[in-house]
């Protein structure tokens, strides 16, 4: 095999392969002789299949088998022999196939990874935020819970819906005179001046009497999960049934009970505990995004435009989902397109140098993933498709690269739990809302 460097530029790396018309015969011969030694043909006993109707019959199909065996052995030995750490899958362009006497020759083109100087990192000092569970939130969560599981009883009194009262009506929500979808409902309890409805909706029941009909015009908040609402003013045909009063139950033990559990206590505890889990797992991100800006600095490195392409692929898609959506925040909304992709541009190149980083780092501290967290993630993921476990365990078995992608992120993970033992840290106590307060993403 001969192999000649074609281009040496940054990360990106070219080169032409010829593999002897010599060899390719070898192999060629070799391949026809393992099939013959097994066709079976009429006329013929197994095994005595002349070598010409062999190669007759069978000498295009090997040809192409073999030519995709020989190019990707001599692409991964010119890998090794380059000593090259691929960034992606490398691009092989076939100049010449080898017929008759010809050699193979083909072109293959990659980017390949940088050389990644682990930093020093003992001086690194972080600071872990926590937060406790106070009484009060377990009250508030008691409370919401007494509320949801609110009766309503009617009120007999004919009178006006005042504040605070509770009116049942059916509503025909129109846009443009034309209903619209999710916008018709019946037998819909309505506190009047109470929340879980458009801005502007509840409030304008005030002062309707059961019986009575009434048009309310409202305008769908800017950033309203449909897009086709989303900014628009709308007209509610409403007709009132009936006045209501809500009526809290007593929080005790049969309010536990009616969810399912035995008593009040168990009520209590049980909201503790996952308050304490949503803090955890808060605490977790927040001193993760802090080690993660402290090694930002050090990736002084180039990063494979390939990786930052695909990267940066991902978070756009992610974002005109949420513009069609209407639920990009009000400064991504003011900026133009140019200055919006070359923001997440900035992000993505961010995100591969990290993940780079971090990988050189698990590399060098032999930090390995199990085959039982593997395995783990993969129920994970099974588990999402209630009913089609089996199917999706299925799909990793014949997909590799599908179980690379949950390889990486338990690397990641490790290697930041690695990180976070190394480095000086230093415990917070904040209250619930400081602890919540995700800082914006770094570019």
């Amino acid at each position: 095999m001969q192999v000649t460097p074609t281009l040496n530029e940054g990360l990106k790396r070219a080169f032409t392969v010829v593999v002897p018309s010599a060899d390719l015969q070898t192999r060629r011969n070799a391949r026809l002789a393992e099939v013959a030694r097994d066709v079976k043909l009429p006329g013929f006993r197994p095994g005595k299949v002349p070598a010409s109707l062999v190669k007759q019959r069978y000498g295009a199909s090997v040809n192409a088998e073999l030519l995709e065996q020989i190019v990707n052995d001599a692409t991964t030995k010119l890998m090794q022999e380059q000593n090259l750490r691929p960034a992606n899958q490398p691009k092989v362009d076939l100049v010449s196939a080898g017929e008759g006497d010809a050699d193979l020759e083909f072109k293959v083109e990659m980017e390949v990874l940088p050389e990644i100087e682990v930093p020093d990192l003992s001086g690194l000092k972080l600071t872990r935020l926590t937060a406790k569970v106070s009484d009060e939130t377990v009250d508030k969560a008691i409370a919401d819970l007494a509320r949801r599981s609110r009766k309503f009883e009617t009120i007999e009194e004919d009178r006006a819906a005042a504040h605070g009262d509770v009116i049942c009506v059916d509503f025909v929500g129109k846009l443009d005179g034309t209903p619209f979808d999710g916008g018709t409902a019946d037998d819909v309890n309505v506190e009047i001046g109470g929340e879980g409805f458009i801005p502007g909706f509840a409030e304008q029941m005030e002062g309707l009497k059961a019986g009575e009909d009434r048009t309310i015009t409202v305008t769908f908040p800017a950033d309203y999960q449909a897009a086709e609402l989303a900014g628009k003013e709308v007209t509610f045909e409403v007709k009132a049934k009936s006045l209501k009063k809500a009526v809290d139950p007593a929080i005790d033990d049969e309010l536990a009970k009616s969810v399912g559990l035995e008593n009040l206590e168990q009520a209590r505890k049980l909201i503790t505990e996952q308050a304490e889990g949503e803090y955890r797992q808060l605490t977790r991100l927040r001193i993760k995004r802090e080690l993660l800006d402290a090694l930002s600095d050090k990736t002084a490195f180039e990063a494979p435009a390939s990786m930052v392409d695909a990267e940066f692929s991902q978070i756009w898609a992610r974002v005109e989902e949420d513009r069609k959506a209407g639920r990009m925040d009000e400064e991504d909304a003011g900026k133009d397109e140019d200055t919006l992709r070359a923001d997440y541009r900035r992000i993505a190149e961010r995100r591969v140098k990290l993940g780079l980083l971090l990988a050189e780092i698990g590399r060098k501290q032999e930090i390995q993933v199990s085959r039982e967290e593997l395995l783990g993630a993969m129920q994970q993921e099974a588990q999402r498709y209630p009913g089609q476990e089996q199917m999706v365990f299925e799909f990793f078995s014949k997909n590799p690269q599908a179980v690379e992608g949950l390889r990486g992120p338990i690397l990641e993970n490790k290697v930041v739990d690695y990180l976070i033992e190394l480095a000086d840290v230093t415990d917070k106590e904040v209250t619930p809302e400081e602890l919540a307060e995700i800082p914006p993403a770094e570019l």
